[in-house]
């Protein structure tokens, strides 16, 4: 079976799908690996480490991905490399529908089988697999560095020949995986952090890396059986809202991580509150790419408002693209190593995993949360 690797041509994505370390496993499982020229430089990986572990060096986009049978990438591929996909190709790749509906119906028409890895189920089973909590560990790290960057002042706590400086005080919101990156980072920066989620089952996580815990009590459930939160009602989120508003008068730095699912961000932070902020604070959000859970974000843009920070990044983990194109090839090489059994790749929808994440087979799109997207968008 030929694996394929391009360059990725999204500004900005500087990652790579696959990296040596990984292509030296398939090679070893039976496997050739067909890489583009230049595909990892901007992930620090050169063409000379790909062929060492014995993959091919192709001139181009269109030279890898002849004769192609499985292709590694980070972002959805493009119109343009969508059409150079052999049909009945596979394709492994990060795919929201509810953001790339062209992409989704693209894929289809070229009668590709596209697995998306934002979809890959969150059980045990698939924890190898999972690149969003890779990405989102890479994500909660970074913010706490950008904030403590933005910051006017000391993380840790500090006694000195003119006296002692106190450490800065962070609140993160969402307790996920980005969540409890940025509540360690931030204690091993020096500073006090506390955090609050929409479950409470995760107040013992966040105590284990010294957070104090502040939460609304509820009984409803906020999380889906896939492992990701989900909406809960008016009233939860009217007693969430006025203890963020407190919170956020109370810190220096606040961190948001609140996502559901693919669709727009919950918003949290109103400009009330941003206004009633200590000035020099900063807020990093985390969910720009959804929108924002700030009112006043600018995806993509770090702005002032009454005094406050505002970051807004977008792609964070390509801003680390060595580490994270490593962890990104992992968990692709998991993917296909768990189903290439005999030297034949074995894919079933019988598979609980196949059936999360599989978007489109032989031209049609197969996945049932695809297909109410397509549904809801109109397409």
């Amino acid at each position: 079976m030929k694996v394929s690797v391009i360059k990725e041509t999204l500004p900005g994505e500087r990652r790579v799908g696959l990296v040596p370390e990984s292509i030296k496993k398939l090679v070893k499982a039976g496997l050739s690996v067909t890489v583009e020229a230049g595909a990892g430089t901007s992930a620090r990986f050169l063409d000379a480490d790909y062929t060492a572990v014995g993959a091919e060096i192709a001139a181009d986009a269109k030279a890898a991905l002849s004769k192609a049978d499985f292709v590694c990438k980070v972002q959805p591929p493009s119109d343009a490399e969508t059409k150079l996909l052999p049909n009945g190709a596979r394709l492994l790749c990060s795919l929201v529908p509810q953001r790339h509906t062209d992409a989704l119906k693209r894929l289809a028409a070229q009668r590709v089988t596209t697995f998306s890895t934002d979809w890959i189920p969150r059980t045990t089973k698939a924890q190898s697999m999972d690149t969003l909590s890779s990405m989102a560990n890479i994500a909660g790290y970074k913010a706490v560095i950008i904030a403590a960057n933005e910051l006017p002042r000391y993380f840790p706590m500090f006694m000195t020949a003119a006296g002692t400086v106190f450490a800065a005080k962070v609140f993160v919101i969402g307790a996920g995986v980005a969540g409890l990156q940025a509540i360690a980072t931030g204690r091993r920066l020096g500073a006090t952090v506390e955090a609050t989620d929409t479950r409470p089952e995760v107040r013992e996580q966040i105590e284990s890396l010294a957070g104090r815990w502040v939460g609304v009590e509820t009984q409803e459930s906020a999380t889906t059986e896939g492992g990701y939160a989900r909406e809960l009602s008016a009233d939860f989120y009217r007693k969430q809202g006025e203890l963020i508003a407190n919170r956020c008068a109370e810190n220096d730095v606040v961190i948001t991580t609140a996502l559901i699912g693919g669709y727009k961000a919950p918003r949290l932070i109103t400009a009330d509150m941003v206004k009633n902020m200590k000035p020099g604070s900063v807020i990093v959000d985390l969910a720009a790419e959804a929108g924002g859970n700030c009112e006043l974000t600018k995806p993509g843009e770090t702005a002032e408002a009454h005094g406050v920070t505002i970051c807004a990044p977008l792609n964070l983990p390509s801003s680390m693209p060595y580490h994270a194109s490593l962890l990104w090839s992992r968990n692709l090489t998991s993917f296909m190593l768990e189903f290439w059994k005999d030297n034949e790749l074995k894919i079933s929808r019988d598979d609980e995993i196949i059936a999360g994440c599989m978007l489109t087979e032989n031209g049609e799109v197969v996945n049932e949360r695809a297909k109410q997207v397509l549904t809801e968008s109109g397409s």
